[in-house]
């Protein structure tokens, strides 16, 4: 039987591979592992106030487990925020291809392994939507049991931004620019955040929302960075408090500013000084990178340089040697709307990658 993948609704089954039809007869006798068990190891801000559904908004919250047999089944439910958007999960199974799958209603069975060689395999699932399309609650496993995972990396870096962040814009694998939502093409697992925490064996958090700003948010967003932050959702539609003893990154990144603009250069460098400092006050030993934009014209890569180099010499000054600017060697705008696509993603992580290699001794 092929490997394959597929949601199952109701009996329905819609595959990403050759046409399959579930008989009872074929299906292997599962035990349901629950999402509280502790073979399952997550990464992102996720809410745990009912451990058999943990609940996550953000980009790139990930769940890892390794399951003994030939398949697994995973439950998954989604929020359905606007009656009919749908988040989309990147799906790993051991070193395959990663496949990308859409839920389709509010509870969601999803067939991601199955004919798999006899063994322990390792599943990923990542969430590769933002926070603004509603949350996702990861409620269990269907397979033969789980193993003891792999230890997660001892490194932790988070990657704070906006539309650049999550990936929007970047996979057009399924749906090419311009046909489907706007969230289509958007692929949190493969963006310049988590890939630059793989190649630097590294955990991963994505705090970002697309149209945010450091201190002016485009496309009538109410909320900035700084004043959703602290929260679990950070695009500003759910309220909770993120708990920051929870994960404590070794560094953060902030990429900021393709929103802002340059038009507002004082409210600007205030609003970033002021927001370095919340995240100081959050994590008293990272070290923190700030970024130009990856996405930006020539203008505005000019204005960032000039406005970061003097904000960094400003902390500097003031006693926080942690602080740094970084400045990307080009401009990467191939995929929708001038973002960067997904092979471009890998280009700035490569960037990324090699600066913290040389800065930090990763």
């Amino acid at each position: 039987m092929n490997r394959l993948f597929a949601i199952v609704l109701g009996g329905a089954v819609i595959a990403t591979g050759s046409p399959f039809v579930v008989h009872a007869a074929d299906t292997p006798k599962s035990d349901f592992v629950a999402a509280d068990s502790k073979n399952i190891q997550y990464m992102g801000r996720i809410d745990f106030a009912d451990p058999k559904k943990p609940r996550f908004w953000a980009s790139g919250c990930t769940l890892r487990a390794k399951f003994r047999g030939t398949y697994c089944d995973a439950l998954v439910n989604d929020q359905v925020l606007w009656g009919t958007s749908h988040n989309y999960i990147e799906v790993i199974i051991d070193d395959l291809p990663p496949k990308r799958i859409q839920m389709t209603g509010p509870v969601n069975t999803l067939k991601i392994a199955e004919g798999l060689p006899e063994g322990s395999h390792t599943v990923t699932l990542c969430k590769d939507t933002e926070s603004s399309i509603g949350y996702l609650e990861f409620t269990g496993f269907r397979c033969a049991g789980l193993a003891r995972p792999d230890r997660q990396p001892k490194r932790k870096m988070e990657f704070i931004g906006d539309s650049i962040t999550c990936g929007m814009g970047s996979d057009t694998r399924v749906k090419p620019c311009g046909e489907g939502q706007w969230y289509d093409q958007t692929n949190a697992y493969m963006s310049y955040g988590p890939v630059t925490a793989r190649l630097l064996n590294a955990q991963w958090h994505v705090t970002s929302a697309s149209g945010i700003g450091m201190h002016h948010s485009c496309c009538d967003m109410k909320v900035t960075m700084p004043d959703v932050f602290g929260k679990t959702d950070v695009s500003g539609n759910a309220p909770g408090d993120w708990n920051f003893a929870r994960y404590q990154p070794d560094v953060v990144t902030v990429c900021l500013g393709q929103n802002d603009g340059s038009g507002e250069p004082v409210a600007f460098r205030a609003a970033y000084l002021a927001f370095l400092t919340q995240v100081r006050s959050r994590y008293p030993k990272a070290q923190i990178v700030c970024l130009t934009s990856p996405m930006a014209d020539a203008s505005l890569t000019a204005f960032l340089k000039d406005s970061l180099t003097g904000i960094v010499q400003e902390k500097q000054r003031a006693g926080d040697k942690r602080i740094h600017a970084f400045f990307f060697s080009r401009s990467y705008n191939d995929g929708c709307g001038g973002h960067p696509s997904m092979a471009q993603h890998q280009l700035i992580a490569n960037e990324l990658a090699a600066y913290s290699k040389t800065t930090f001794g990763w």
